[in-house]
């Protein structure tokens, strides 16, 4: 008989994705980026609407062999057609194939693997899935999903990211559990210390590995990639393929499908894009003459700094503002508790360092204000990307001097 309780969910730790520090193969340098001077024409650009297809899907949700539970779940989420991706995808997972899925953030590609992933344990029991992914904050948005899709199922995950007690998390992980989420320098410093057996998990996710080879994870990734179990179902997402990405998915998937979603524009349609010049103006009575605009409903602001950002939230909050903020100094709790009032509402403005910039997905948000200009023009593209998604229309400005 199976006594396991409806979904939980347990939060481990991570020493802020830390690095991998045991042992001087697996050490890694610290880079800076320079900055850089943009010409302003770069941040205007006007939203595309007209330029906007509908896709038609192959599937709808009930044509998937998904078990009953997981549709149920799925409806009352409001899903009513899969998006692209998940038309790609889910088919595939479900047949056993391992996968490479090329999309952007925002485009569906959690519920492309979590559904087919959810049923696969639902039906077999014994089976364990690894999920990895560059940030926390992913990590987090994945279990929140999870939790969604799995709802009055006996499903057990562990949380493996910054911010929890190390302790807490090595117990859960020893209880019976079915999905690992965590970042890769938590899940090592879990696998060192003999918590984590990665060569259980037969159903193993990498999210978002452009991302995590950015951020210098990729000696950590070989490692992960050498301990799991060579009979192994994979499956591996990226929104873009340069070389080192394309030889960590080699060493990673066997014989894979490809689905690639992605857009031809380097830049979001959906997000129109401006200036403001701020030059010996005050730059604080300038963002405040902005957010008491009407329209300006729910704000993400980029600033570079920890200190900065520190600043600008006192001020804000000096004039009135509901102000929530993340950045590296920030603990996961507190952290957490901001990207909670700002879903929800309680807050009108989040302020963020380019921490911020990748992986979060919170609907509805109306603009990205850079109120300082980003270190690289891809890291511009990321911030503004957290607005003008799900086809709705976004705004974008930029702080000129």
């Amino acid at each position: 008989m199976n006594t396991r309780q409806p979904f939980s969910r347990h939060v481990g730790s991570d020493r802020n994705n830390s690095r991998f520090s045991r042992g001087n193969s697996f050490n890694r340098p610290r880079t800076t980026k320079r900055q850089k001077t943009f010409h302003p024409s770069l941040f205007i650009k006007r939203a595309q609407e007209s330029e906007i297809t509908t896709f038609i899907p192959q599937n709808q949700f009930n044509d998937f062999a998904l078990l009953p539970l997981i549709k149920k779940n799925i409806e009352a989420r409001g899903y009513k057609s899969p998006t692209p991706i998940q038309d790609g995808i889910i088919p595939h997972v479900l047949e056993g194939r391992d996968v490479v899925g090329i999309a952007n953030t925002g485009t569906g590609k959690t519920a492309a693997f979590l559904l087919p992933l959810i049923h696969k344990v639902l039906s077999n029991p014994n089976q364990k899935v690894l999920i990895i992914a560059p940030t926390r904050e992913l990590a987090i948005q994945i279990e929140d999903e999870l939790f969604e899709f799995a709802k009055n199922t006996p499903i057990v995950s562990v949380l493996c990211i910054g911010g929890a007690n190390m302790r807490q998390q090595k117990n859960r992980l020893y209880r019976k559990h079915d999905f690992v989420i965590g970042t890769a320098g938590r899940l090592l410093d879990l696998e060192q210390s003999r918590a984590l057996r990665l060569n259980e998990y037969a159903s193993v996710v990498l999210d978002e590995v452009d991302r995590m080879l950015d951020m210098g994870f990729i000696r950590d990734m070989q490692y992960i990639i050498a301990k799991l179990p060579k009979n192994r179902h994979s499956l591996f997402f990226s929104a873009t393929l340069p070389t080192e990405v394309q030889n960590v998915m080699k060493s990673f998937l066997n014989n894979p499908i490809t689905i690639t979603i992605k857009s031809s524009e380097p830049t979001a349609k959906n997000v129109d894009q401006d200036v403001v010049y701020v030059k010996g103006r005050n730059r604080v009575d300038v963002l405040h003459d902005l957010l008491i605009q009407d329209g300006f409903k729910k704000v993400l602001i980029f600033g570079r700094t920890k200190h900065g950002m520190n600043k600008l939230t006192l001020k804000l909050v000096e004039r009135g503002f509901k102000v929530a903020a993340i950045h590296g100094n920030k603990s996961q709790s507190q952290r957490q508790m901001a990207l909670d009032s700002f879903k929800s509402d309680k807050v009108q403005i989040l302020l963020a360092t380019d921490i911020a910039s990748r992986g979060l997905d919170i609907d509805d948000i109306t603009h990205v204000i850079n109120y300082d200009l980003p270190e690289t023009y891809e890291d511009y593209i990321h911030r503004i990307g957290r607005t003008g998604r799900a086809e709705k229309k976004g705004n974008a400005l930029t702080f000129i001097d």
